[in-house]
């Protein structure tokens, strides 16, 4: 028996316009009111989703869709578009019966597309492609589509997926067409196309109830919270559970405490539900992702996606600076280790490790944004960290060293595709494939190991005048590429603490580049600039005019300082070597030496040789 039902994910590229295209799916489904005041893309819900743009955790939510007298429950997961999220991806694939493969109507499928729509091919899940943004004036819509289908081709789509259908949409306008040429209307059509292209889930309800555990998060009053598609059987509130990991062995036994189902953007509690419904499950403790919650009699797990291994890793350790805890109030080892574990209960890409001192730990994680979306949360939250640059993990297999590879795809201007070329080449990045992607453009894709890309995206953004668009791709395990030359310059560092003076700023301005401006506390060993030669320089920022009985005619009274250079959170963890660290506090980034005392410094060094 299936009811009129339908499991589909959007997948697509960052800023490729799923979230948008599911607002005015909610809007014309009726799932928000015509007076309802609702935030733009109201799928993104964190402060930090809104400000990048992204979409960081996967999200569930429904509409009901009513035509010729039928009603269709259509439940609808929303998608990371950024490969440091790609765990969360590949993990819903698994709730759903098909995809909207949403692309950009002048950018085409990009690397991410490739990796997500690959996963979904390989489930046997059949597209529906939707070329957004078709009123774009650089749109090229019948060549994005000629390329979806030679995507699905390199990817081994069977001849029904390679069959699929398409639609010409503008997520923000909320229309979506057949005709490429119209410029209005609504979303009904794509509706149809859902309701008739995606299959009802089709799964059996009179067999024991099963459930997949594909996403976890944790509520105030609830607990843990499992989220996941049921895959047999029906479930009731207090009904007894259990949970078993992918080979079979009981993690915990208890009951369904709390049921609830999507609409629209809220979790509603309900008595029952049965195979085939995406739903939320509380009452358990300890079962996480990719455990089979089931009734006792069930003992076969099913089968569940494995989760790419961490290729980064970071230390996360106590603010030990001079001005540690002025600006937090999350400042003892404590609580830093409360909320990391709290982290790594809930995201599973993520692995946490206490350090011997107990006043630091080592958090691996996918990559450089996913680490750096944590450090920033915390930071908002009231933390204070010490951050150390991020080291990639290494791999050892038959006595050789193995380390992580990205598939790594550029689109530069052609003037720029040189200067790119060179730069990858000296961070051991091999090219692999070049070719031009019209209106003189360069498409160039490199497999790169991942540590040579450590921080170079801010020098990428520099090298193309902020043209170039950067897209990187956890590829594999391969040998060791020996050493990859690091940063050029030494740093500026000061000799004494207090305030810095805008008289002894001016004169350090010839020996480099400033960090800091006049008026800042400062201490020991905190890192005020760059050196313009390579060695590291100590200085003193805080020297004021010697006053004598006779006054100059007010040339030195003026100070017309260079303005410093500002540094994000990624820009800083980019740029630190291996004996310095981030400062974080909930309102500044400062860095310093790890070692802040230059006796106890030079020591260290003498003893690393």
């Amino acid at each position: 028996m299936s009811r009129d039902l339908r499991n589909i994910a959007i997948i697509a590229h960052v800023d490729h316009g799923k979230t948008t295209l599911v607002d005015q799916l909610f809007r014309q489904s009726g799932t928000f009111r015509e007076n309802q005041r609702v935030e733009e893309r109201a799928m993104d819900s964190g402060d930090l989703e809104k400000e990048r743009g992204i979409t960081i955790l996967a999200k569930c939510t429904s509409v009901e869709w009513e035509h010729d007298g039928t009603n269709t429950r259509i439940n609808i997961v929303d998608t990371p578009g950024h490969a440091d999220f790609g765990a969360e991806v590949e993990r819903i694939l698994s709730m759903v019966d098909g995809v909207i493969l949403l692309v950009d109507a002048a950018e085409g499928p990009m690397p991410q597309t490739k990796f997500v729509t690959g996963k979904a091919l390989a489930l046997g899940l059949k597209p529906i492609v939707v070329v957004n943004k078709i009123d774009r004036s650089d749109a090229r819509p019948d060549e994005v589509l000629d390329e979806c289908f030679e995507l699905f081709l390199s990817l081994d789509a069977n001849d029904e997926q390679l069959d699929f259908p398409s639609l010409w949409a503008s997520g923000r306008d909320g229309y979506a067409s057949a005709d490429k040429d119209a410029r209005s209307g609504d979303l009904d059509p794509l509706f149809k196309l859902i309701v008739d292209h995606v299959p009802a889930p089709g799964l059996d309800p009179d067999s024991p109830f099963s459930f997949l555990a594909t996403l976890l998060d944790r509520d105030n009053f609830m607990g843990r919270v499992l989220t996941g598609r049921i895959q047999s059987g029906t479930v009731r509130v207090n009904d007894p559970i259990h949970a078993i990991d992918v080979d079979g062995k009981v993690v915990e036994v208890g009951r369904a405490t709390k049921l609830m189902s999507f609409d629209g953007l809220d979790r509603v509690p309900v008595e029952t539900a049965q195979a085939g419904d995406i739903i939320a499950l509380a009452g358990l403790e300890k079962a996480t992702v990719s455990n089979t919650v089931a009734e006792p009699s069930v003992k076969t797990p099913i089968p569940a996606q494995p989760i790419d291994p961490p290729t980064l890793a970071m230390r996360f350790s106590v603010n030990d600076s001079p001005l540690a805890g002025r600006e937090g109030s999350k400042v003892t080892s404590r609580l830093i280790r409360d909320r990391l574990l709290r982290e790594a209960e809930t995201n599973v890409a993520i692995r946490v490790t206490e350090a011997e001192d107990k006043d630091s730990f080592e958090v691996a994680g996918r990559g450089e944004l996913q680490l750096g979306v944590l450090i920033e949360t915390m930071r908002r939250e009231g933390f204070e960290l010490g951050i150390s640059r991020p080291r990639v993990l290494f791999r050892e297999e038959d006595g050789k060293r193995l380390e992580p590879y990205e598939t790594v795809v550029i689109d530069v201007d052609d003037e720029h595709s040189g200067t790119v070329v060179e730069k990858m080449q000296r961070r051991k990045a091999e090219l692999t494939e070049m070719r031009p992607s019209g209106s003189g453009k360069t498409r160039i894709t490199f497999s790169a190991p991942s540590r040579g890309l450590i921080g170079y995206h801010g020098e990428f953004l520099s090298d193309t005048r902020g043209t170039g668009i950067m897209n990187r791709l956890f590829e594999k395990y391969g040998p060791y590429k020996g050493a990859v030359g690091g940063r050029q310059n030494g740093v500026l560092l000061s000799n004494s603490s207090g305030e810095a003076t805008a008289y002894a700023l001016f004169a350090l301005e010839e020996r480099g580049e400033l960090f800091i401006g006049a008026g800042e506390k400062i201490y020991e060993g905190i890192i005020i600039g760059e050196n313009a030669k390579p060695e590291d320089l100590e200085v003193n920022p805080l020297k004021s005019k010697q006053l004598t009985n006779f006054r100059s005619t007010g040339k030195d009274d003026a100070i017309r300082l260079t303005p410093p250079r500002a540094m994000t959170l990624e820009q800083a963890i980019a740029y630190i070597d291996d004996d310095e660290m981030v400062e974080v506090t909930p309102q500044t980034i400062r860095l310093r030496k790890a070692i802040l005392d230059p006796n106890e410094r030079k020591k260290a060094k003498r003893k690393g040789g």
